[in-house]
């Protein structure tokens, strides 16, 4: 499964109007939110890292696992990627902001979910702990 594709998908449905219309556009905001140091595609081991960066490590691990997905609130989203990021990816957009968290929302926790499904992600890293590590290697 393409998990930018997935994602892409995912908040442009939330989004609406123009800035839903535009997958090109949408695709490069979430490179840029959840690209990691790449800013391109979707960083699942920096994401992951940011999330137990922010004291979100429950979240992220019920995310991971094959069980209920627990719920992020917008304001520990724009907490974990930064109120400046939210406010130029709206901008890019074209979108009000609060549109764009209530997409990350949504898109942000089905996207690890799908990426990890049957804990193939989890088990190749050594869990949440070795997915974290591995988020700190990318980032250094």
């Amino acid at each position: 499964m393409d998990m930018m594709k997935l994602a892409t998908q995912l908040l442009a449905s939330k989004l609406g109007g123009d800035a839903g219309g535009n997958n090109d556009m949408v695709q490069n905001v979430i490179g840029n939110l959840l690209g990691g140091s790449g800013g391109s595609g979707i960083d699942l081991g920096s994401l992951v890292g940011n999330l137990q960066n922010s004291g979100l490590g429950d979240i992220a691990q019920s995310w991971l696992g094959d069980g209920d997905n627990e719920h992020i609130s917008r304001s520990q989203i724009e907490n974990m990627l930064g109120s400046d990021k939210i406010a130029d990816a709206a901008k890019q957009l074209g979108a009000d902001q609060n549109d764009l968290l209530r997409g990350l929302q949504n898109m942000i926790p089905q996207v690890v979910d799908k990426s990890s499904s049957g804990g193939s992600l989890l088990d190749s890293v050594g869990g949440i702990g070795g997915l974290a590590s591995l988020a700190g290697k990318f980032l250094k």
